[in-house]
Protein backbone atom coordinates (compact mmCIF):
# COMPACT_ATOMS: atom_id res chain seq x y z
CA UNK A 1 0.00 0.00 0.00
CA UNK A 2 2.84 2.35 0.83
CA UNK A 3 4.54 1.66 -2.51
CA UNK A 4 1.31 2.30 -4.43
CA UNK A 5 0.80 5.58 -2.60
CA UNK A 6 4.40 6.57 -3.30
CA UNK A 7 3.93 5.85 -7.03
CA UNK A 8 0.77 7.99 -7.08
CA UNK A 9 2.62 10.74 -5.21
CA UNK A 10 5.42 10.77 -7.79
CA UNK A 11 2.94 10.88 -10.70
CA UNK A 12 1.06 13.77 -9.07
CA UNK A 13 4.34 15.65 -8.51
CA UNK A 14 5.43 15.24 -12.14
CA UNK A 15 1.97 16.28 -13.35
CA UNK A 16 2.00 19.32 -11.08
CA UNK A 17 5.35 20.45 -12.47
CA UNK A 18 4.05 20.00 -16.03
CA UNK A 19 0.86 21.95 -15.42
CA UNK A 20 2.74 24.80 -13.76
CA UNK A 21 5.14 25.00 -16.69
CA UNK A 22 2.24 25.10 -19.17
CA UNK A 23 0.74 28.19 -17.58
CA UNK A 24 1.37 31.47 -19.30
CA UNK A 25 3.52 33.76 -17.20
CA UNK A 26 3.58 37.56 -17.29
CA UNK A 27 6.20 37.54 -20.01
CA UNK A 28 4.84 34.43 -21.73
CA UNK A 29 8.17 32.64 -21.32
CA UNK A 30 7.10 28.98 -21.16
CA UNK A 31 3.39 29.44 -21.77
CA UNK A 32 1.97 27.08 -24.34
CA UNK A 33 -1.28 27.95 -26.04
CA UNK A 34 -0.35 31.34 -27.35
CA UNK A 35 -1.43 32.53 -30.75
CA UNK A 36 -4.81 33.59 -32.08
CA UNK A 37 -8.21 33.22 -30.50
CA UNK A 38 -9.35 30.73 -33.12
CA UNK A 39 -7.96 27.65 -31.36
CA UNK A 40 -9.91 24.92 -29.61
CA UNK A 41 -9.38 26.52 -26.23
CA UNK A 42 -9.26 30.25 -25.89
CA UNK A 43 -6.75 31.99 -23.67
CA UNK A 44 -9.22 32.54 -20.86
CA UNK A 45 -10.56 28.98 -20.84
CA UNK A 46 -7.01 27.60 -20.94
CA UNK A 47 -6.05 29.75 -17.98
CA UNK A 48 -9.13 28.63 -16.05
CA UNK A 49 -8.47 24.96 -16.84
CA UNK A 50 -4.79 25.17 -15.90
CA UNK A 51 -5.55 27.08 -12.71
CA UNK A 52 -8.15 24.51 -11.69
CA UNK A 53 -5.82 21.62 -12.59
CA UNK A 54 -3.02 23.22 -10.56
CA UNK A 55 -5.28 23.57 -7.52
CA UNK A 56 -6.50 19.97 -7.79
CA UNK A 57 -2.99 18.57 -8.26
CA UNK A 58 -1.65 20.69 -5.38
CA UNK A 59 -4.38 19.36 -3.09
CA UNK A 60 -3.64 15.80 -4.22
CA UNK A 61 0.09 16.35 -3.62
CA UNK A 62 -0.50 17.62 -0.09
CA UNK A 63 -2.92 14.78 0.66
CA UNK A 64 -0.54 12.08 -0.55
CA UNK A 65 2.31 13.71 1.37
CA UNK A 66 0.37 13.59 4.64
CA UNK A 67 -0.83 10.04 3.98
CA UNK A 68 2.72 8.85 3.30
CA UNK A 69 3.93 10.28 6.61
CA UNK A 70 1.02 8.85 8.58
CA UNK A 71 1.34 5.39 7.05
CA UNK A 72 5.10 5.31 7.56
CA UNK A 73 4.87 6.36 11.20
CA UNK A 74 2.06 3.91 11.93
CA UNK A 75 4.35 0.98 11.08
CA UNK A 76 7.30 2.16 13.17
CA UNK A 77 6.06 3.73 16.38
CA UNK A 78 4.35 1.89 19.25
CA UNK A 79 0.68 2.69 19.51
CA UNK A 80 0.57 3.33 23.23
CA UNK A 81 2.79 3.34 26.26
CA UNK A 82 0.50 0.75 27.81
CA UNK A 83 1.04 -1.65 24.89
CA UNK A 84 4.80 -1.67 25.32
CA UNK A 85 6.36 -4.64 27.05
CA UNK A 86 6.88 -4.30 30.77
CA UNK A 87 10.57 -4.50 31.72
CA UNK A 88 11.58 -7.28 34.09
CA UNK A 89 12.01 -6.42 37.76
CA UNK A 90 15.53 -5.24 38.52
CA UNK A 91 17.84 -7.78 40.11
CA UNK A 92 18.71 -7.42 43.77
CA UNK A 93 21.72 -5.17 44.22
CA UNK A 94 24.90 -7.10 44.81
CA UNK A 95 27.48 -6.15 47.39
CA UNK A 96 30.52 -4.63 45.71
CA UNK A 97 33.83 -6.43 46.22
CA UNK A 98 36.23 -4.95 48.74
CA UNK A 99 39.12 -3.04 47.24
CA UNK A 100 42.41 -4.90 47.17
CA UNK A 101 45.88 -3.56 47.76
CA UNK A 102 47.37 -1.87 44.71
CA UNK A 103 49.70 -3.99 42.61
CA UNK A 104 53.35 -2.89 42.48
CA UNK A 105 54.30 -1.49 39.08
CA UNK A 106 55.81 -4.00 36.72
CA UNK A 107 59.46 -3.59 35.81
CA UNK A 108 60.07 -2.41 32.26
CA UNK A 109 61.29 -5.16 29.95
CA UNK A 110 65.01 -5.35 29.23
CA UNK A 111 66.11 -4.78 25.63
CA UNK A 112 67.00 -7.99 23.83
CA UNK A 113 70.19 -6.56 22.34
CA UNK A 114 72.56 -4.00 23.84
CA UNK A 115 72.21 -0.51 22.47
CA UNK A 116 75.09 0.81 20.36
CA UNK A 117 76.91 3.90 21.59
Amino acid sequence: MLILLLAIHILVAISLVGVVLLQKSEGGALGMGGGGMSGFMTGRSTANLLTRATAILAAAFMTTSVLLVVMHNRERAPRSILEQTVPAAPAAPSVPALPTAPQPPAEPPQPSAPLAR
